[in-house]
């Protein structure tokens, strides 16, 4: 299960699981941000290839309005996949 809470001005809090079960709550959620975003991952503990398909359609989002879509509090197997995927290249993640 996947739980999305914003936690402050611009920081988004994912705990859980984001795979293809939670893919339409986490893009209604994710569709509405419209400002620099902050992605708090520090309690999230597994991203399908589902979840990575909407922070991708979600960062595209924010920058073709010039906003900053970056990713904090990442562990070690997520960081992985970012990296074994190349989306480290892509994310800001930190």
């Amino acid at each position: 299960m996947l739980t999305i809470d914003h936690i402050s001005d611009g920081v988004i809090r994912l705990s859980g699981r984001f795979d293809a079960a939670q893919a339409d709550m986490a893009m209604k959620e994710l569709e509405n941000v419209s400002d620099d975003t902050t992605l708090d991952f520090e309690e999230l503990a597994y991203i399908s290839s589902m979840g990575l398909g909407i922070l991708i359609k979600t960062h595209k989002q924010l920058q073709e309005k010039g906003k900053v879509m970056r990713i904090i509090n990442v562990n070690k197997h997520i960081k992985d996949v970012f990296r074994f995927t190349s989306l480290d290249k892509i994310f800001k993640i930190e």
